[in-house]
């Protein structure tokens, strides 16, 4: 089977700052951080380094012969792009550029990936497109929203949403959320190891 050849720039959205490191709007950044913790396979992730032209976190990682980076941007949520935009020279760059981020349109233990879509409302979203000039990008979404028996979504309303976000998850909903993490980074091996098709085939 030939080998897919990726370079892919992974972009953790969330706030910084310690009130926030655990809120459902920090999932993205908790995902890559959760990856430079603990190996998955045969992925090498090095040492985060602070880069503060790029006001960003940013960590090398390899698997097999293909290289990618981390970045997690230490702007607030709608200044995302500020942070990705140094790293993305062209519109053929963007092409993989893998923006992870939470999703209150989605229940907790569901994931999405799409690419080339509107942002949703997502700030943090809207700023990487701004900033990139274009929404041909890949994106894993991950619901934080709490579900019925049934499963239907139960997301929050008007001006709940942003204290929603904003908030830590409960402690009922660790278990599911380490689940989430674990899935998640299943899905960033795959893009490495696999590509976008074959990996959206295997998970979506």
């Amino acid at each position: 089977m030939k080998k897919i050849k990726t370079n892919y720039l992974f972009v953790g959205l969330g706030n910084p700052g310690v009130e926030y490191e655990n809120s459902r709007h920090s999932i993205g950044r908790n995902i890559l951080l959760s990856l430079q913790k603990k190996s998955v396979g045969e992925i090498e992730v090095k040492d985060w380094r602070n880069e503060k032209k790029l006001k960003a976190q940013l960590a090398d990682g390899k698997l097999g012969s293909n290289k990618f980076r981390l970045l997690i941007p230490n702007n607030f949520m709608n200044n995302s792009g500020g942070s990705v935009k140094p790293l993305v020279k062209t519109k053929a760059e963007a092409h993989n550029v893998v923006v992870i981020h939470d999703d209150v349109d989605l229940a907790l233990g569901t994931i999405k990936i799409c690419y080339n879509r509107g942002s949703g409302g997502h700030k943090g979203v809207e700023s990487v497109v701004k900033a990139l000039k274009t929404n041909e990008f890949i994106r894993i979404k991950i619901g934080i929203s709490p579900s019925t028996p049934s499963g239907k979504t139960k997301k929050p309303s008007g001006d709940k949403v942003v204290d929603f976000v904003i908030a830590n998850f409960k402690p009922a909903e660790q278990d599911e959320l380490k689940k989430i993490i674990k899935r998640a980074k299943e899905i960033v091996v795959s893009l490495v190891e696999n590509g976008l098709e074959r990996t959206m085939n295997s998970f979506n």
